[in-house]
This record gives structure tokens, C-alpha cells and sequence, in this order.
């Protein structure tokens, strides 16, 4: 668990993660995920490297997962912070505490997709891909 000095803090226990909260962020307000089931959203967590944060009361404000085999590769998707905490820098320490939980592993690759915070994940690290046109993508009915 990591603790800021403001009192937030990320923790990475699945059974911490508060799955109503959760699922309403990415069903109802998240570009990549509106109207996700319920169902989806727990098998997501559960098949999932999770990172929650928590106010100083403890409450869950943001949330972020990883989906990777903790060897060569890595995705990190369903990054959400509630917007009433939004402006406090929790995106960036969040992302660049995912960075650093998976520094040791020494991973090839750290992906992910993003429309409109470049700037969030520009600052602990990410670039754009050098070589878009070797990547491919296959989607699913």
C-alpha cells in the first residue's frame, strides 16, 4: 500500500475494490466502457492486477487495472478517477505507481489507449507508439 502525505492512498487487494462504485464509473461516465455489465466489471477484477484509491475516510476514488502475464506484457486499462476528486494529481501518481509496481518485472511492453489524457501518462513515461502500423487489432461481435 502507498500512502500520500494527503492521506490518499493505492492499495492493490481485489476484495478492497467497491464493485458498485466501480461499476458505476465505467458504465455510466467512461468512453471505452459505457454500459458495461455488472458481470463484465467483476470478471475484469478478477482476472486483473487492481489498483484503487482511497480517500483519507476510505472511500474508493479512482481505479485502475492491469492485464498482463507479469513477464513480457502489459495493459493497463479502465483508468477512472471520480471527478469530484479530479485536479489533485491522483491520474498521474496513479499511473506512475502502476509503472513502478511493475518495474521489477522488467517487462518488454506497457500499453494503453487513450482519447484525451496524453498528458497524464506523457508524464510518467508513455510515448506514442513508434511504429503504429506493426499493431493490429482484432474486435469481437
Amino acid at each position: 500500500m502507498l500512502r500520500r502525505e494527503d492521506g490518499y492512498e493505492i492499495a492493490t487487494d481485489p476484495d478492497r475494490v467497491d464493485m458498485d462504485r466501480v461499476h458505476h464509473w465505467l458504465s455510466t461516465d467512461a468512453y471505452w466502457a459505457l454500459g458495461r455489465s455488472r458481470e463484465t466489471v467483476e470478471r475484469c477484477v478478477r482476472a486483473s492486477l487492481n489498483f484503487g484509491v482511497y480517500e483519507p475516510a476510505g472511500g474508493q476514488v479512482a481505479y485502475a487495472r492491469v492485464v498482463t502475464d507479469l513477464v513480457a506484457f502489459a495493459w493497463l486499462s479502465d483508468v477512472y478517477v471520480d471527478p469530484a476528486h479530479r485536479g489533485k494529481g491522483l491520474g498521474t501518481w496513479l499511473a506512475a505507481s502502476i509503472r513502478d509496481h511493475l518495474a521489477p518485472y522488467r517487462l518488454r511492453r506497457l500499453m494503453l489507449a487513450t482519447v484525451d489524457a496524453h498528458g497524464v501518462y506523457e508524464k510518467v513515461g508513455f510515448t506514442p507508439v513508434p511504429d503504429p502500423e506493426h499493431l493490429m487489432v482484432m474486435k469481437f461481435a
